[in-house]
């Protein structure tokens, strides 16, 4: 049983319980490898809190720049820990299939870095709106402000959905301004101004020109995909063909080729008469040539006469 500061982590017990109920086969594979980093890294942190905190004193006087990357993982205490993975496992399940685990990877940890950014840029102009120089020194923890952009997110791909904040019944597009000011109403030793940056950059992202950023950034990797460009027919298999190196993909055929560039409609009735003629001729090809893929266009067409008593004796022979 694993144990911290001389106490028993019942809030990591929990989560290994819930994240168990749900099932690892059924947690994407981003969203699990982010529950397990935030893990491992509270079991072994790499330095002190207040050694990987972010601040403004820190990360910009100092130029402490890699307390960008330290602070998200690294979290106060097992429930610290067990309420921000716990929404993370579910933001992470439902985003991650909407994204795509290329994307969505790259989404955590662009929003990870900047989120600290914002934050720090969020301390310093309330030091000079404030005059109060101790907004530098407050120094901020956790995975709490990647949450709140994530939650952005969810609510701009799913829109219309109605959460439920302290019993009441909240629109999602409101739903994390509400929360943000009950928590810090609950519990006012959270970071107001992480949670906020948080918000901020899933706006920008949803809103304004983060997510065109991002894309220029990653043009040049084919290993990243747009999550907003249509996808065929056959790309949600791409795997299977991945996972079978000797085998040779290529571009589906185009539906033209199957249907002449013919209404649904016209392919029926097209049907109907090769049906006909197939009955009429036995069967067989004129001048015995090979029939193309998709309907059979005969080398004459008939008039609607032919048709009718082609139709007669099709039911005489009956």
């Amino acid at each position: 049983m694993q144990r911290r500061q001389g106490r028993v982590n019942a809030g990591l017990l929990l989560l290994l319980y819930q994240i168990s109920q749900v099932g690892l086969q059924n947690i994407p594979s981003v969203t699990l490898a982010v529950l397990v980093l935030n893990i491992f890294f509270f079991l072994n942190p790499v330095r002190p809190l207040h050694e990987v905190c972010i601040s403004v004193n820190e990360g910009f006087y100092r130029q402490n720049w890699q307390r960008l990357l330290l602070s998200p993982v690294h979290h106060a205490d097992d429930w610290h820990l067990y309420y921000n993975m716990i929404s993370m496992l579910w933001k992470g399940i439902m985003l991650e299939r909407k994204l795509k685990s290329v994307w969505f990877a790259y989404i955590i940890a662009v929003f990870s870095v900047l989120i600290g950014v914002v934050y720090m840029a969020l301390e310093f102009m309330l030091v000079k709106i404030l005059n109060d120089p101790s907004y530098e020194m407050n120094c901020a923890v956790g995975f709490s402000g990647v949450l709140f952009a994530l939650k952005v997110l969810n609510n701009h791909y799913n829109p219309g959905r109605v959460s439920s904040v302290l019993g009441l019944q909240i629109s999602s597009k409101y739903a994390c301004w509400v929360e943000l000011v009950a928590i810090h109403l609950i519990s006012p030793g959270t970071s107001f101004a992480g949670h906020l940056a948080g918000i901020l950059v899933g706006l920008m992202y949803t809103m304004g020109p983060l997510k065109k950023i991002m894309k220029a950034c990653a043009g040049g990797f084919t290993s990243f995909t747009d999550p907003d460009r249509p996808r065929d027919y056959y790309s949600g298999y791409s795997d299977y063909y991945y996972r079978y190196p000797d085998y040779q993909y290529t571009t589906p055929r185009s539906y033209y080729d199957y249907t002449g560039g013919l209404t649904e409609e016209e392919q029926l009735e097209r049907a109907v008469l090769n049906s006909l003629n197939e009955r009429d001729f036995g069967g067989a090809t004129y001048n015995n040539e090979r029939r193309p893929y998709g309907f059979w266009f005969p080398p004459e067409q008939n008039s609607e006469e032919e048709i009718r008593r082609q139709r007669l004796r099709r039911f005489d022979r009956r």
